[in-house]
């Protein structure tokens, strides 16, 4: 049985993918517990702030304390103070939505971002997901930096990311996975197209002092539409001049600092 810590994460992590709330029975049922487990958790979460009721017998949603309580972290790390002024400026470059992920112990999280787009179609996702490294340009920027044998035993803990809830062009298979990261280290830049996101793209760079591990990964993403392959490539050097820079400055945040997966074979 499920311990009080693990179900009651449960319950936050569910609610962090679901912005309009879900009610009781629909919370027990997908994390499979009794609703009056299920009951008494959230009960807990509203009475210290992390949840609330939309309404009486209503649904369930997260309240801000969570974000707050990460933005918070986020700058006493220096991470904002070190990597905004960078972001704005690629994302100016680039007309594009522009973030940056950190590597925490086996995990990739985008933890910034700056938007470039001032009009028409715009990609702005939430702060704070950790990215699905089989699929996106950033997980695949990251496992680039690690050896296949690495590269495969994280992705086999998350799964691959399926069609149907991801993009029509996601890898689903090791030996695309594996072409995709050859692809990604001959260029130092991965290239997605509709692989995260139907109608989107993106690329993305590792954000590394020289041979040493990875601290995160830098990424431009927009509509396809838009941000064409030919596009990306114009971007390229410009993506990596700025992640050298992000990487030269990573003394100010203790924790790109030590982002590195935990046990990972390096290349």
């Amino acid at each position: 049985m499920a311990g009080v810590m693990e179900r009651t994460l449960g319950i936050l992590e569910l609610l962090a993918r679901e912005g309009e709330g879900l009610p009781l029975a629909a919370i027990a049922e997908r994390l499979g517990m009794p609703r009056s487990a299920a009951h008494r958790l959230l009960s807990d979460l509203v009475r210290y702030g992390y949840v609330r009721q939309v309404r009486d017998q209503g649904d369930y949603m997260l309240t801000t304390k969570l974000t707050s309580l990460g933005l918070g972290f986020l700058g006493e790390m220096g991470i904002l103070d070190a990597a905004q002024p960078l972001l704005d400026r690629l994302a100016e470059i680039s007309g594009e939505l522009v973030r940056l992920a950190v590597v925490d112990d086996r995990c990739l999280t985008w933890v910034a971002k700056a938007q470039g787009a001032t009009r028409g179609l715009r990609y702005d996702p939430d702060m704070g997901a950790v990215a699905k490294l089989s699929c996106s340009s950033s997980g695949l920027a990251w496992l680039s930096t690690l050896s296949d044998e690495m590269a495969l035993e994280l992705v086999a803990e998350q799964g691959f990311g399926n069609v149907e809830e991801y993009g029509p062009q996601a890898p689903t298979t090791v030996s695309e996975l594996l072409e995709a990261l050859r692809e990604t280290r001959t260029r130092g830049v991965s290239m997605t197209v509709e692989t995260f996101s139907p109608g989107m793209n993106a690329m993305a760079t590792p954000v590394r002092r020289a041979n040493q591990p990875a601290l995160g990964t830098l990424s431009i993403a927009g509509p396809s539409i838009r941000f064409t392959e030919e596009r990306m490539q114009a971007l390229g050097d410009e993506l990596l001049k700025v992640a050298d820079e992000l990487a030269a400055s990573t003394s100010a945040s203790s924790l790109l600092r030590a982002g590195r997966p935990s046990t990972a074979s390096q290349l």
